[in-house]
């Protein structure tokens, strides 16, 4: 990129090649979109949301939201369209990235505070609507924290595979470097206002209104002078009225200010504000050349919103990348606070035989897990509890710093950790149990589950869950009776039991609540074994909840089914929400209706009514029940061994690679020492050598004669020479090497060198037969062959006016009978910024004098400083000229002027 120094604006309509952008193409940014887009489905949309809304997907975003750091990404969360990926792939992608930001976040929080949402300032750009200065300073915040971040990432990470997930997201951003250094050069964003340089005729126009205004204050001063002097005023009043620079007089000395004319008076009518007769013309100069500005800047401000609206495709993909930042350490903030665990998906098919044959892996193996929003609700209700004993504590006085401890360890676990385990071939579970049991609660949980593991979450869980990844999620829960509709409660359920089958696949996953409830029972339980077994071979896994009993015995000839109860508790009467796999569970209707306080003799003679109908059955459902109880727990010690097992061989693995991993940190150090050890001697040779022929050169100049001057300082450049070739890398040949041979060097002809870094140094002496030239850099002779120097490009010179000519030096050989030039005084430029600006309103004196003191002896050499009093009663701008006129550091000041109220600028030595 070309410097700023080098490209001052000519004009807004000839602009420099500083404003020339070379674009490129980023490759698209992987977009996972929600997975309510109807992309996914192929059906209507509604059959989605109602999924989403029944499994309360948009309360968990609403968690989510409260870890962004952005206003995008919390609008994004907060509207439930956070991204989920729309293939395995993806989804890994997205949980590579929450892995990583939760690392990144080990070395402290991403700052994304300076971000801004600033998609409709470019929409504005893009349709044409000028953009103010505080929108464009937006502009430039945003691309400097987008930067900031790119950097942060690059240099923060720690250089794994799980970084590179992040760095990934922002491969391919363009920060807009050049764009945001054009703002940062036309405006100054600490004022918010246009600096001169923004453009020349700017300049021109703001150095011509500054003159004016010093004629038009000086001849302004002049005159209230006299009607002071003539006892029209009290004291001498300069002031403004109707855009118009005036002096104010009494009305009864009007007289004293000649062929003036009347712009305002006072509202007693006493003052006439009076516009002399000779500040006419600088007052239509001044107003002609204020509109002019305006014009100018306008003109600059469309500069930079056509440059914005010309990026728009480059800065909206720069805002994706920084979302999908912000959402991955949302992702990695919000696991951190539900202590969740990475999940891992599966994309293929457990190769479970249909043929009976038994198989102990897991299709799903979920382990202890919570519902994110109970998580939500438990810690909330806690912080509240442990705030109103905190609240107590402190008014008795009797504060515990372990209450939070002794409080967590008296709760029980809540909410309660639940197991989810599907063998490999299974199908269908059918989930059993009393009402109040669990069922439904514990089928949203792997819904949801589903959902996190898709968009990158973490799930509250223990050790590795694992789950297939699922293409759709869909669920029936809930009453889907409708009015409207004409549809009953039954209709509802059936309507959208229907539209579920047309649209799922075999890596679907459906979740039926409550099937075919609501009819007669005869007819619900031969439509539910229809339906159910219609899935069975049609989705990945479908999970339904029932009362029906005869549902359980689908398993007993068809192995893709698997049964599930709720344990109940007999003695409490109250659900322990345990899911028992392989069991079938009872309704518990009569223990429950007892436990509410029912009528005795209703129970008794419906549990008669009930042993007439089943005893058999009864019975046997027991003896089934403990069984696989008893099966269940057998499976269970059997798969705590192995784990045991495995853990132990994991450790010791770790413990082998944690040895290699400090045996390798070690080699680094050594290796770094070594090498900066050999660096070091070789600096100290090359010193030790200049210093020697320097010394050799000092000691020979005090015997040598006047013509032996030559022949010493020959020999001293020779020998210096031959220490920077000695240890400067070989200049390597280049495509252009005939350009350079061919080029031959002039007398006082700027030039690169390479051996001195590509330094800029003067020809001395014209390159003889050796093709060595003599070049000077700074008060070093040097000679160097031909080849090791390169010609300066040459740089057109625009015409400019006297208003932006430079200072341009001369360089020139110094020998021992030149004399170095005294330079002139050059002062910092003078434009007031906040850190150039010393603030003496509001003090006493004495503290103003002081403030004032230690500014001056702080401020670098050089420099202007602005020094702002106030009007106030004068007495601390009497004060501070004193100290201005009396400081040893300052050269000169100029007191407040009709541009300037208030303020003393100071030129500091």
């Amino acid at each position: 990129m070309q410097a700023l120094h080098l490209n001052r604006f000519v004009s807004i309509n000839n602009s420099p090649p500083f404003f020339s952008i070379h674009r490129t193409t980023p490759k698209p940014l992987l977009r996972c979109f929600p997975i309510s887009s109807s992309s996914q489905l192929g059906s209507p949309n509604s059959l989605q949301s109602e999924t989403l809304q029944a499994l309360e997907w948009d309360s968990l975003c609403a968690q989510l939201s409260r870890f962004t750091s952005t206003s995008l990404g919390r609008g994004v969360a907060q509207r439930a369209t956070i991204p989920i990926g729309n293939t395995p792939e993806e989804s890994q992608k997205l949980l590579d990235q929450t892995t990583a930001a939760i690392s990144a976040m080990d070395s402290g929080p991403l700052d994304l505070s300076q971000f801004q949402d600033i998609t409709e300032i470019v929409d504005s750009a893009v349709s044409g609507t000028l953009l103010t200065v505080r929108e464009l300073c937006a502009v430039r915040r945003t691309l400097i924290a987008a930067r900031a971040v790119a950097e942060r990432l690059a240099h923060g990470g720690d250089g794994s595979e799980r970084s590179a997930a992040l760095l990934e997201i922002i491969e391919d951003c363009d920060f807009q470097f050049e764009l945001e250094q054009k703002i940062g050069f036309c405006i100054d964003c600490n004022l918010s206002v246009i600096l001169d340089r923004a453009s020349e005729d700017l300049e021109i126009i703001r150095s011509e209104r500054k003159q004016n205004m010093e004629n038009l204050d000086a001849l302004l001063k002049a005159a209230s002078t006299r009607v002071y002097q003539g006892g029209g005023i009290d004291k001498p009043l300069v002031t403004k009225r109707r855009s118009r620079f005036c002096v104010g007089v009494r009305a009864s000395h009007r007289h004293l200010i000649k062929g003036g004319v009347v712009l305002d008076a006072s509202s007693s009518g006493a003052t006439y504000f009076m516009e002399p007769g000779d500040a006419v013309e600088l007052n239509n100069l001044e107003v002609m050349l204020s509109n002019s500005e305006k014009e100018e800047e306008v003109a600059v401000l469309s500069l930079l919103t056509s440059e914005i609206a010309e990026s728009e495709r480059e800065i909206r993909y720069l805002l994706d990348c920084i979302l999908a930042i912000d959402l991955a350490f949302a992702r990695a903030g919000y696991s951190q606070w539900m202590n969740g665990v990475c999940p891992i998906l599966t994309s293929e098919w457990c190769t479970a035989a249909y043929s009976g044959e038994a198989s102990d892996s897991l299709l799903v193996d979920i382990e202890g897990i919570r519902h994110p929003l109970l998580v939500g609700t438990a810690k909330r209700d806690v912080s509240n509890i442990l705030e109103s004993k905190r609240e107590n504590s402190s008014k008795s006085g009797e504060g515990n710093a372990v209450d939070k401890e002794r409080f967590s360890e008296s709760q029980p676990d809540y909410p309660v950790p639940i197991n989810i385990k599907v063998r490999c071939g299974t199908r269908v579970v059918v989930i059993s149990g009393p009402n109040t049991g669990g069922k439904t609660a514990s089928m949203k949980t792997l819904g949801v589950a589903s959902l996190m593991s898709k968009a990158g979450l973490y799930l509250p869980a223990l050790n590795a869950p694992k789950l297939p990844w699922f293409d759709l999620v869909l669920a029936d829960i809930g009453d889907h009776q409708s009015l409207e509709q004409s549809l009953s409660t039954f209709s509802g359920h059936i309507s959208r039991i229907c539209k579920i089958l047309e649209v799922t696949s075999e890596r679907s996953l459906v979740l039926i609540d409550e099937i075919c409830s609501g009819t007669d029972p005869s007819e619900g339980v031969a439509l539910s074994a229809s339906i159910l077994r219609y899935l069975g071979s049609r989705v990945n896994l479908a999970i339904v909840t029932t009362h029906y009993a005869d549902l359980s015995r689908l398993k007993e000839n068809d192995s893709r089914f698997e049964n599930a109860a709720m344990e109940f508790c007999l003695k409490t009467l109250q659900p322990t929400y345990q899911i028992l796999w392989g069991s079938t569970g009872d309704s518990n209707a009569l223990s429950i209706a007892r436990s509410i306080g029912f009528d005795s003799g209703i129970i008794e003679r419906a549990q008669i009514w009930l042993d007439k109908l089943r005893p058999e059955m009864q019975q046997e459902r027991r003896g089934l029940l403990y069984q696989a109880l008893v099966e269940e727990r057998g499976r269970l010690e059997a798969q705590a061994g192995e784990a045991a097992s495995l853990h132990a061989e994991i450790m010791e693995i770790y413990n082998e690679l944690q040895e290699e991993a400090q045996e390798l940190d070690k080699r680094v150090v050594d290796l770094m020492a070594q090498e900066t050890q050999q660096v070091q001697q070789d600096v100290k040779a090359v010193k030790s050598a200049f210093q020697s022929v320097l010394q050799d050169f000092d000691n020979q100049l005090r015997t040598t004669s006047t013509e032996q001057l030559n022949a010493l300082v020959k020999k001293a450049e020779t020998r210096i020479a031959s220490i920077v070739e000695a240890n400067c890398p070989a200049p390597s040949l280049s495509g252009r090497e005939t350009d350079i041979v061919s080029y031959t060097p002039k007398v006082g002809e700027k030039v690169h060198v390479k051996s001195l870094g590509d330094k800029l140094a003067t020809v001395v002496e014209a390159p003889g037969d050796d093709d060595a030239v003599l070049v000077q850099y700074g008060k070093i002779k040097v000679r160097v062959n031909k080849t090791d120097i390169r010609a300066t490009r040459v740089t057109k010179k625009s015409s400019s006016s006297s208003s932006t000519r430079r200072i341009k030096r001369q360089v020139r050989p110094v020998d021992s009978e030149s004399a170095i030039e005294k330079p002139k005084e050059v002062y910092g430029a003078r434009v007031q910024t906040s850190r150039n600006t010393v603030d003496l309103r509001g003090m006493r004196v004495e503290e103003a004098a002081l403030h004032l003191s230690t500014a001056l002896s702080a401020v670098e050499p050089q420099s202007v400083i602005f020094v702002v009093h106030g009007t106030g009663t004068g007495v601390v701008k009497q004060r501070t000229h004193e100290i201005l006129g009396k400081h040893p550091r300052v050269s000169k000041f100029e007191p407040e002027s009709a541009t300037n109220f208030g303020c003393t600028v100071a030129y500091v030595k």
